[in-house]
């Protein structure tokens, strides 16, 4: 079972990820988007980490509820919304449970992917980071690691794409070539399940 401390080490394990490679993901923004990605992400969950420090939330669903409010609130850019949108829908599906199991975890995430696909109106092969969160729920069933080596190989996967949804579509194909921050972003949060569990 996956309690209120597993959510809040999701949330610090990818805030130090976020953290460590935040320089990288503005490197991989800046010939397709704003240059910015990094320092966003950065922003939102070095103040996801104070704000759950600051209100210590009981329950999983809370925890990543508080997170999602607040990476709304900091981050920049679309990311903001569509990552916040991202953890509240799924805190919101997990509900006042103290405790949720795997599957209905990976239910709840999936509820959280739908929601962002609804928002961005990206799908799979988009170049977007739904390229890394589809194949990482896919392989959820399989365990937390299996989930991160799926979402990594998403990441990668989106360099030879020509981009149809946000800022880096404008370019067309002079977006083909790079790697998408957005999805790259996006593994680390799901590498975070890998590391909250010890895995």
């Amino acid at each position: 079972m996956l309690d209120t401390d597993f959510f809040r080490r999701w949330m610090t394990a990818t805030a130090v990820s976020v953290d460590r490679e935040a320089e990288r993901l503005t490197d991989l923004d800046s010939p397709i988007g704003d240059a910015d990605h990094g320092s966003n992400m950065q922003r939102g969950f070095t103040a996801v980490t104070a704000m759950l420090e600051k209100e210590a939330p009981t329950t999983p669903g809370a925890v990543l509820m508080l997170s999602g409010r607040t990476l709304i609130s900091t981050v920049g850019g679309a990311s903001g919304p569509l990552y916040g949108t991202l953890l509240r829908r799924t805190g919101k599906a997990l509900g006042d449970a103290g405790e949720v199991g795997a599957e209905q975890f990976a239910e709840a995430l999936r509820e959280g992917v739908d929601a962002v696909m609804a928002l961005g109106g990206a799908a799979p092969g988009d170049k977007t980071m739904i390229d890394a969160l589809v194949p990482a729920l896919d392989a959820l069933g399989d365990g937390f690691l299996a989930a991160r080596a799926a979402a990594e190989e998403g990441a990668l996967a989106t360099t030879p794409l020509q981009a149809r949804k946000g800022r880096a579509s404008y370019l067309g194909e002079r977006s083909i070539g790079h790697q998408d921050p957005g999805a790259t972003s996006a593994s680390l949060l799901i590498a975070g399940l890998a590391e909250a569990a010890g895995e």
